[in-house]
């Protein structure tokens, strides 16, 4: 398959430094109290000024990495250290934990339940240490990064806050254990350690192991703490291809790293086949939830196309080719890169729409939320850069 490297670099490059940095370096400070604006409308005018974690600490993550970077400009810096310095002094619960959200001044409004302002402080606090060595960020990484793993492995990561009865299934999720690899990675390059390389090998087992069905050859978002799959659920039976294809990628890169292939044959196949089984035939694009039997999804937006999916399924496959160099894989990539320029792309005010219908259409306009910022967009611009970077 003949493709022009070069070009389509050339072209992930332009729309991360002419559009998506400048879009949120430009709308998303909150230059009177700190932190980040993330609800952000079309042209990027702010509609809600409440402060989401772990929103706050990806934009705290992905400026101090783009410092890092060949990106780097010398504000970048500033901006993630404004942002930590906030966070730091106002997002804290008495044991330790992050606060699911903040008013505009810093004030809590939703309780520490969500693990991942865990997961993403510790991410941000790493790459600050990267950028400057100076210890309080690795402290805070460390801090955050052991408070996530507590958490998850307590088999309650919600804590007091958990508002389940006795009565309900008790699950272990695919996405608290599937940023264990990455968040390890993270560690190891940032900080220069390998505390965390055990639970990262742990994680790489139990992903491959746990979560996977082999008869039916998906990956499961859910499983009972016995190890069993609950078919019996619209739970249970909930798949997330992207997801799965954003956590292939993350064993990839961790396994890559460390110069160890002995999972890549049976990563790539589940790459394979979780393209091919989350892929829309009739309309393209890759469905946010799907259910491993067909049946119903409670979750009404299971059917629509959402940009961090196709995020990070067009990164794994590209990662998966250069590892594997099999063309399938590049024509998965030349087929999402296609389809994700072609419809989330905002010609008129830069950066990119989150939310498409089945067909292919814009059903929010919003570029950033509680669910969308400065993260996925940007971290996948710069990773396939990267890797055709590796191809040319």
């Amino acid at each position: 398959m003949k493709m022009d490297f070069a070009k389509i670099r050339q072209r992930y490059d332009d729309t991360l430094t002419k559009d998506v940095i400048p879009f949120w370096e430009n709308h998303a400070i909150d230059k009177q109290y700190g932190g980040y604006f993330t609800s952000l409308d079309r042209d990027g005018s702010v509609y809600d000024t409440t402060k989401y974690m772990w929103m706050q600490w990806r934009i705290v993550y992905m400026f101090a990495a783009f410092y890092s970077s060949r990106y780097s400009q010398p504000q970048f810096l500033d901006i993630a250290k404004q942002g930590y310095d906030f966070l730091t002094k106002h997002g804290k619960a008495e044991d330790g934990s992050y606060y699911f959200a903040l008013n505009q001044k810093g004030e809590p409004t939703i309780a520490p339940y969500n693990v991942f302002s865990d997961c993403f402080a510790a991410m941000g606090a790493a790459e600050l240490y990267r950028a400057t060595k100076e210890q309080k960020y690795a402290d805070e990484a460390n801090s955050a990064m052991r408070n996530y793993l507590r958490r998850v492995n307590s088999g309650n990561p919600a804590g007091r806050w958990n508002k389940a009865m006795p009565a309900k299934t008790a699950y272990q999720s695919f996405g608290m254990f599937m940023m264990i690899a990455n968040l390890a990675l993270v560690m190891k390059n940032c900080l220069g350690n390998d505390e965390y390389q055990a639970d990262a090998d742990r994680t790489v087992d139990l992903v491959l192991e746990k979560f996977w069905n082999p008869e039916l050859k998906l990956m499961f978002e859910n499983v009972c703490e016995d190890g069993t799959f609950d078919l019996e659920s619209c739970q249970g039976r909930m798949l997330n291809p992207g997801h799965t294809l954003e956590a292939m990628g993350f064993l990839l890169n961790y396994l890559r790293q460390a110069g160890r292939t002995e999972h890549n044959e049976k990563i790539l196949a589940i790459v394979k086949r979780t393209l091919e089984f989350g892929w829309d035939q009739k309309y393209d694009g890759i469905f946010y939830f799907m259910d491993a039997l067909g049946k119903p999804h409670l979750e009404l937006q299971a059917d629509m196309k959402l940009w961090w999916v196709h995020n990070e399924a067009a990164t794994t496959a590209l990662l998966s080719y250069v590892i594997s160099k099999d063309e399938t894989f590049l024509a998965w990539f030349d087929k999402l890169d296609k389809y994700s320029f072609s419809h989330f792309a905002d010609p008129q005010y830069g950066e990119w729409f989150g939310y498409l219908n089945r067909q292919g259409e814009p059903t929010h306009y919003l570029k950033g939320g509680k669910w969308k910022t400065f993260f996925h967009l940007p971290r996948y611009l710069m990773s396939v850069s990267d890797l055709l970077g590796e191809l040319v």
